[in-house]
């Protein structure tokens, strides 16, 4: 599927930066822009400036940038299409999609757009059960007895799916809703005999709503003795529970104003918390916590806190997820539910304070495991107990310290902390975590793990000059005509520079207004469209566009030349005088090496 430049163009238009962005960050105008904390990096000072005339965001640390397309794209982890989506469906805007044909005797695959509209509208078919006043009064009773006010079945789009075995099929085929679109969807599944029938069946139905507000699937908790408590939706082409969290719609705002998400188990487990006033929690999809779930989470807070049923099973799921999190740089605290319940019977006895308490006073994730090393050092004195402790402890250590989540001062006092239980020289210790994790005393050093956006570093002489080439166009793409004369997109050897050049000559061959805020609207990489915030922003303060073209076109000529003649031969001293010749020259100036 694709959209026209016109239509992307109108929803960058109808979504101002500023608003967008302060969905996210909380921003405060400094001159004529507005400035914030940077949420793709660790940042400790307002790095990130939203200038409101260009709609545009740019980072000074991490080099982020884009425009408010890329901004949504980068926060939310989508692609650049459902950024698009997801804009649109904020500004109130119907995209006219145009679908690309399946390859010639393949047949089509379902449609993502297509799978997230059935799945709306098997909720509100669902929702309709459940206030019907003899269909839903079974499941309105179990909603009551887990004391889910009526508000709260609304909020979250509760429904109910019968125990006959088409009601919902039926239904959707008097919609004229075709069956692979159900099985796509995983809304209806197949017998040997082919013949299809209801996934769900007798069930509370909770919708699963992404962060960017689609509904991506289900999840059915059974009213009756299915021995499958909650079921839910298969694997789709918008669904995959390993990536997923529930309740990340309603908790991302919380999320991102509190810095801390907190993780639980279950669906209700969020939905009772939440109705409680608890507004930072989500919970797993009836799996592990996965590196998917960290990496999804690590976009909206710099803190996790892990709160599992005080039981063996729930303080092994607890384990597991602990050494994901130390494997992915997260800030991790953990805690479990005291009196062995689950969070939604704490809560509902103790109330929304209680569980706040609860999540302000968890236990950071190196001193959970000390802990747990002492104790367990203190019931028992069998050397192959202690020993296994010890493993354990050494293992998070060195998962901690690869992932960069130790600083070095916390480090050391791990090493002497251990050092004095195990009464072995703190040299022989940090020597057995450095083979642990395969590096050197530096992987300890804990070290900010930016989002994918890569600032560009110029590594030679012909990447500068191509460099600016791409700045002087930016800011006088007039000049594309007379350079197109002396070079092409192939004879930039740098990838991404040989891409904005296409793209700075595709949106000059449209015949419209040059902008930056409308070249950004045909840029999907997320790279890319860093560069061109930071090249435009370097080329304002350049004078004599016109000579410095001409400078940098001969540079890049000139080092391509050198490159052909005999690229594995060159050597340092042959390109710097060459460099030197071309500087000397009049009115050639070479990007990084102009004369004054």
């Amino acid at each position: 599927m694709k959209l026209d430049h016109s239509q992307i163009s109108r929803v960058q238009q109808a979504n101002d930066i500023v608003d967008v962005i302060s969905e996210h960050v909380k921003l405060v105008r400094k001159g004529r822009e507005m400035v914030g904390m940077c949420p793709f990096h660790d940042d400790h000072k307002p790095s990130m400036n939203v200038n409101t005339d260009k709609q545009i965001f740019k980072c000074f640390a991490c080099s982020a940038g884009g425009d408010v397309i890329k901004f949504v794209q980068m926060r939310e982890g989508l692609t650049f299409m459902r950024a698009i989506e997801r804009l649109a469906e904020r500004a109130g805007i119907k995209l006219d999609f145009v679908k690309r044909p399946a390859p010639v005797g393949q047949m089509p695959e379902a449609d993502a757009a297509d799978v997230e509209k059935v799945n709306r509208w098997a909720m509100k078919f669902w929702r309709k059960n459940l206030l019907d006043a003899e269909i839903g009064t079974k499941c309105r009773e179990y909603i009551n007895s887990r004391s889910l006010s009526e508000s709260t079945s609304e909020e979250y789009s509760f429904g109910f799916a019968q125990e006959r075995w088409d009601d919902f099929l039926n239904a959707a085929r008097q919609r004229n809703i075709p069956d692979k679109l159900m099985l796509a969807a995983g809304l209806i599944v197949s017998n040997d005999q082919g013949n299809y029938y209801d996934k769900f069946r007798n069930r509370l139905m909770i919708p699963i709503v992404d962060a960017a507000g689609r509904v991506v699937g289900f999840g059915g908790r059974t009213l009756g003795d299915d021995p499958a408590k909650y079921m839910n939706s298969p694997t789709s082409i918008i669904f995959d529970k390993s990536n997923c969290v529930y309740g990340l719609d309603k908790a991302r705002h919380e999320i991102v104003s509190s810095g801390t998400v907190a993780v639980v188990e279950g669906y209700t487990d969020v939905i009772a918390v939440h109705q409680a006033g608890c507004k930072n929690v989500v919970a797993t999809l009836g799996t592990s916590f996965t590196s998917g779930h960290a990496k999804l989470l690590r976009r909206y807070a710099k803190n996790i806190v892990l709160i599992f049923d005080s039981d063996v099973a729930g303080a092994a799921a607890a384990e597991r997820a602990m050494e994901i999190c130390l494997a992915e740089s997260i800030d991790l605290k953990v805690t479990a539910v005291p009196q062995g319940k689950d969070p939604c019977d704490f809560v509902l006895a103790a109330g929304g304070d209680a569980f706040k308490n609860l999540i302000d006073n968890a236990t950071d994730v190196m001193q959970y495991r000390w802990d747990k090393l002492t104790e367990k050092f203190g019931k028992s004195e069998n050397l192959t107990d202690r020993r296994a402790a010890t493993d354990e402890y050494l293992r998070s250590v060195a998962t901690a310290a690869k992932g960069g989540t130790l600083d070095a001062i916390t480090f050391g006092l791990i090493v002497n902390r251990l050092s004095r239980i195990l009464q072995i020289p703190a040299d022989d210790i940090r020597r057995e975590l450095s083979r642990r994790n395969g590096q050197g005393r530096q992987a300890v050093v804990n070290t900010i793990q930016n989002v994918k956006v890569s600032s560009v570093e110029f590594e030679s002489f012909g990447e500068k000059a191509q460099a600016e080439i791409i700045e002087v166009l930016l800011n006088e793409p007039r000049l594309l005509e007379s350079a197109s004369k002396r070079i092409k997109a192939d004879d930039f050897d740098a990838a991404i520079y040989r891409d904005a050049w296409r793209i700075i000559e595709q949106t000059m061959a449209e015949n419209a207004e040059f902008s930056l805020t409308r070249l950004l609207a045909g840029v999907e990489s997320e790279e890319l469209a860093a560069l061109l915030v930071k090249l435009s922003d370097n080329g304002q303060d350049m004078d004599k566009l016109r000579s410095r073209l001409s400078g940098a076109i001969d540079a890049m000529l000139e080092y391509k030349h050198k490159q052909n003649i005999n690229l594995n031969k060159t050597k340092d001293d042959d390109i710097l005088q060459r460099i030197s010749a071309i500087k000397s020259r009049p009115d050639r100036r070479n990007p990084g090496l102009i004369s004054t």
